[in-house]
């Protein structure tokens, strides 16, 4: 039987190589859960055997389901007539699939029905789900939205909504996007108004919402009569309801399945999630950060299936009386392909590793009472929060930008006939086109990353690293990631003494991407040490980033701020 999960060597790789002990530990609440819950697990190894026996069935469906459906979807999609989005037949069957399978509350309390998963766990399912069916992870992907009113909802609100997410009676929306305010969430001017009994209102307009026609929709709000930034914001859930209307549903380039809408909220009832004034500065923050992860493994699994879709049809397709995958030129590619998809994949589980553990530990200075909350606790939560900010962004410009090159890279191995709809070439080149623009574009991921890069937040990751036994060539491929980090270290310090805010914005990406190849270099030398399989990949990253780094640092360190100028003139020719 086909199964996306154990016909993937390298996150089969991934998954026996977690190190998930001390984040699961403490969600479990040191597995104290399981004298409450049938299903929570007696120590670690119960723990990860359960995740296994979930991912072997929701890699089963994937593999068996979802992806035969996977191109009507795309041709057909969502129904929209009258104001009520229907979705396609064929979606509505993977929904059920996975519903049946119990996983739509995956990271939810077992309190609330939900399995307590971490998040690693979570994003493999969503970088499966992807491969399959790229649009049905924005369906299957918005728990995030129940998580945030898990975090920061009331006692009330989590028993009113939680469950039913968890069941998969109930699915969400994250409304935040307006007409004109783009990726400006300050400027957002949805009204939020209370009645003289102090129940809210909510009045405006919101576009590209994903799944917009779902049951529960988190919506940022202006609450704070005449403020104009994001300290004016709240965050407040509200349901479907007659006025709440759908007016239309967009025509995408991708990403077919899932309906994007644009809706008018007409004095909608809602409640308040949180506090006042923190939706902008607390709580779509929190989202995002989960967001980010999730466009990641979607995007991570859109490059799995062009890989493997290239590799295939690079096998089969003859040309001069042999398979064009024996041509040096294509070839080459494919091993570009399968490097550059492994280190999004090695970046991305390290990065979920962190988010776990920041999540536990938030948790705890959130619930445990201050006389509990230790030294060691209060610098865990304040160094995992640093470093989550740093590599979720890194991750998904990473993973993002690698669905789109591979994407790229499988039609032309295809040739003429990937611009074909016959063939799923196409498709995946069209779904990998959002993901560096939604949840935040590549620029903004920059944006959000360059403070950590200076402030050398990484830098205690990488001493765990270096300390590694690396010996022969892997102590020589070692050495070059040496090289470019002092020069990377040297590049910071220059840019912080030349006190220049244009020429800071203007490197700033070449420094994210550098340090992007030093941290995944160095997290692909560990992987070599336990598997000599993986020994000509990370020779082929290292030796190819080496290159690339140099030239970009040195870019930085030339300090020739006539390069800024010129780019201006192209502008302006």
């Amino acid at each position: 039987m086909a199964n996306y999960f154990s016909d993937n060597k390298d996150l089969q790789f991934i998954f026996d190589n977690l190190d998930l002990a001390e984040s699961v530990g403490l969600k479990e609440n040191d597995y104290a859960y399981a004298k409450e819950f049938d299903h929570a697990p007696v120590n670690y190894a119960d723990a990860i055997d359960n995740y296994r026996r979930v991912l072997s069935v929701i890699g089963q469906i994937c593999a068996e389901n979802i992806e035969p459906r996977a191109r009507t979807v795309d041709q057909e999609g969502p129904h929209f007539e009258a104001g009520k989005v229907t979705y396609h037949p064929l979606t509505q069957k993977n929904l059920q699939d996975l519903k049946n399978a119990g996983v739509m509350g995956v990271m939810l309390p077992h309190q609330y029905g939900g399995l307590n998963f971490p998040n690693t766990i979570y994003t493999i399912m969503t970088e499966m789900v992807s491969r399959a069916d790229a649009s049905l992870q924005n369906l299957f992907g918005l728990q995030d939205i129940a998580e945030t009113i898990c975090d920061f909802g009331t006692p009330e609100q989590k028993t009113e909504f939680l469950p039913r997410f968890a069941s998969g009676e109930a699915d969400g929306a994250m409304d935040l996007t307006e007409p004109d305010s783009g990726s400006d969430l300050q400027s957002v001017r949805l009204r939020a108004w209370q009645d003289k009994d102090g129940q809210w209102y909510l009045n405006g307009m919101k576009r590209f919402i994903t799944n917009g026609c779902a049951k529960v929709h988190l919506v940022l709000a202006r609450s704070e009569d005449g403020s104009s930034d994001g300290r004016g914001l709240s965050m407040f859930i509200c349901e479907a309801g007659p006025k709440l209307v759908v007016r239309r549903i967009e025509d995408k380039l991708g990403i077919h399945g899932v309906a994007t809408c644009e809706l008018q909220y007409n004095d909608v009832p809602a409640q308040l999630c949180g506090q006042r004034r923190r939706g902008l500065t607390k709580y779509v923050m929190s989202l995002m950060n989960g967001a980010r992860v999730a466009i990641s493994a979607q995007a991570l699994g859109i490059a799995e299936a062009a890989f493997r879709e290239a590799r295939k049809y690079a096998g089969e397709r003859e040309q001069f009386k042999k398979a064009i995958d024996q041509f040096p030129a294509v070839y080459d590619m494919l091993t570009s392909m399968k490097i550059r998809v492994q280190s999004a994949r090695t970046l991305l589980y390290a990065t979920t590793r962190v988010v776990d553990l920041r999540n536990v530990y938030c948790n705890l200075m959130e619930t445990l009472p201050k006389e509990k909350i230790t030294a060691e606790i209060r610098e865990k939560e304040k160094y995992y929060v640093k470093l989550a900010a740093l590599l979720t962004p890194m991750s998904k410009a990473l993973s993002t930008e690698v669905a789109n090159s591979v994407s790229y890279d499988c039609i032309q191995i295809h040739g003429g006939t990937g611009f074909m709809r016959d063939f799923n070439a196409e498709r995946f080149y069209r779904d990998a086109r959002i993901t560096n623009i939604y949840e935040g574009t590549t620029q903004l991921q920059v944006v959000a990353a360059i403070g950590g890069v200076i402030q050398r937040v990484i830098e205690p990751e990488l001493e765990k690293l270096m300390k590694q036994p690396y010996t022969g060539k892997l102590l020589r491929l070692k050495n070059k990631l040496d090289e470019i980090l002092e020069m990377q270290r040297k590049a910071v310090q220059y840019i912080v003494e030349k006190k220049d805010s244009e020429y800071h914005d203007q490197m700033a990406r070449r420094m994210v991407e550098v340090e992007t190849y030093i941290f995944v270099g160095f997290l692909m030398l560990k992987q070599a040490l336990n598997c000599d399989e993986r020994e000509a990949l990370v020779e082929r990253y290292i030796n190819d980033a080496y290159i690339d780094a140099k030239a970009k640092i040195e870019a930085v360190t030339s300090g020739d701020m006539s390069v800024i100028d010129k780019h201006r003139d192209i502008i302006d020719y």
